[in-house]
């Protein structure tokens, strides 16, 4: 599950940045309220935002979705509700969930293997494995036939993408990245791998049974309920990543504990892949549950060890991602996707995959594949793009895109090539850009060395989240009935 249609932008003072209102999470007013369900778990609480001053109410909406053509869900946080409203929304949340039960899904697909490979059929219209007495209500539909193992075994290539890159932004790994991964996870001596939304490593891990990896099992951990006809309890959990909700309730939540906290933690690594156009902070707030979760079978003596994570995103979220888990590093490795037009290997300058692996795994361990454009910088100590030029006065190899950048000794730092240095706005930007309003720093006094969330001169800086990078990809009127996609800003 990845990416949604979208050019790179920019982490830190995006050029031309004008939009100074959106939408961001918040903290609860009382922590111990239980947050309104709709199909798809929890909601969140989120406040408008306009010039850096939130409005006075604030209100819940879905986690997962960023349409409301999707999930419509929304509700005044101090709004109270009859029990007729309580039981209809109940109601319709269970109409919303799907037609067979987690055991029935089990049930389904061991009687599914048995069948003789002749009677075994796959409905592409509704993308369900069939039975034999469920084929009179697929008359006139697309079907496959003589479904093998190995097809079972590889479902992210029977199921259609969910593309919708406003709900699901389900992007599939290319061959070449997950090839690489597994191996990579494998020279690094895991044994046990949870995959939070990267369906097919979760495959390739699973059809893996020969070498060194044969030792290797998964568990994935995904919203798309579809994976359910293809996977034992023990296999897959259908899993809410930006609430840390499991849909089959406790017992899916200990399948997970169970496999974290196996072999007291030892040799477990999550890799997770979200989408793109999801917020930061509620991400990294289940991730830090997950491993919560498994510190729960620490002892006290390993407290200070860390969950091995690759968390896989855009390079320009890297301020937000290291704000939250300041141990991790960027890896210059560029993740790409099959059934995605941008997001390939081999492109150069701007059409190459801004796409990373964030990890808490110091880079000197990981070797980058050199016959795919990747060198060791001995004074770095760790493999970089061959682009990737050491910078002397910042003493770092600094670029983040792949192409190689230029330093600039009045801000002290490297900037893309395309860059420039406006003395209007005393920083480097593109040539275009506009020099009125913010371009960086904070929104609501307009200091450089810090951010909204940070400003002391809010009174709300501490109990809210500060998401000014997202403010342009989130408008207010998203959830007022339009989109909650992202817009290009910068390339």
């Amino acid at each position: 599950m990845a990416a949604p249609t979208l050019e790179p932008v920019e982490e830190e003072g995006c050029a031309g940045r004008t939009a100074t209102s959106g939408v961001e999470a918040a903290l609860p007013s009382d922590p111990a309220a239980l947050a309104p369900l709709c199909p798809h778990g929890p909601t969140l609480l989120f406040v408008k935002v306009s010039q850096g001053k939130e409005e006075a109410r604030r209100f819940y909406a879905c986690s997962a979705c960023r349409d409301r053509k999707d999930c419509n869900f929304f509700q005044w946080e101090d709004e109270k509700l009859s029990e007729a409203r309580l039981a209809a929304r109940e109601a319709y949340n269970q109409r919303c969930q799907p037609p067979l039960s987690r055991t029935q899904c089990v049930q389904r697909y061991l009687r599914f293997i048995e069948l003789p490979l002749t009677q075994r059929k796959f409905c592409r219209s509704c993308q369900q494995l069939l039975l034999p007495e469920d084929l009179g209500g697929h008359g006139g539909h697309q079907l496959l036939a003589d479904i093998s193992i190995t097809q079972l075994r590889r479902p992210s290539q029977l199921l259609y993408p969910l593309e919708n890159k406003k709900t699901n932004a389900q992007y599939l790994f290319a061959d070449r990245s997950c090839q690489f991964l597994a191996d990579l996870l494998s020279i690094l001596g895991f044994r046990r791998v949870l995959c939070v939304g990267t369906p097919r490593l979760h495959e390739l891990i699973r059809l893996t049974v020969a070498g060194e990896k044969a030792n290797m099992k998964s568990l994935l951990l995904d919203i798309d309920f579809r994976y359910s006809q293809f996977y034992l309890e023990d296999s897959f959990c259908r899993y809410n990543m930006f609430n840390h909700h499991f849909f089959d309730g406790k017992a899916a939540l200990e399948v997970c504990r169970a496999f974290l906290q196996e072999e007291k933690g030892e040799g477990v690594i999550m890799v997770t892949d979200p989408p793109f156009g999801g917020l930061v902070e509620p991400l990294a707030t289940t991730f830090k549950k997950l491993i919560a979760m498994w510190k729960e079978g620490q002892s006290r003596d390993d407290s200070h060890k860390e969950l091995p994570i690759f968390w896989i995103f855009p390079y320009f979220f890297e301020s937000r991602i290291c704000q939250f888990f300041p141990s991790f590093c960027m890896l210059d490795y560029q993740v790409d996707y099959d059934n995605h037009a941008l997001y390939k290997h081999g492109k150069r300058g701007r059409k190459q995959s801004p796409v990373r692996i964030f990890t808490n795994i110091p880079p000197n361990k990981i070797i980058l594949p050199t016959e795919e454009g990747y060198r060791f910088c001995s004074l770095c100590q760790r493999y970089v793009s061959l682009e990737n030029r050491h910078c002397e006065h910042c003493n770092s190899c600094t670029s983040k895109d792949g192409r190689k950048w230029n330093h600039c000794f009045l801000c002290n730092k490297c900037v893309k090539p395309s860059w420039i240095h406006c003395s209007i706005c005393n920083h480097c930007a593109l040539p275009d850009h506009s020099c009125a309003g913010p371009k960086e720093g904070c929104f609501i006094c307009g200091g450089l060395d810090h951010k909204r969330n940070a400003c002391p001169n809010s009174a709300t800086s501490k109990r809210t989240s500060s998401f000014c990078l997202l403010q342009k990809r989130f408008p207010v009127s998203s959830f007022l009935g339009a989109s909650r996609d992202r817009s290009e800003v910068d390339i």
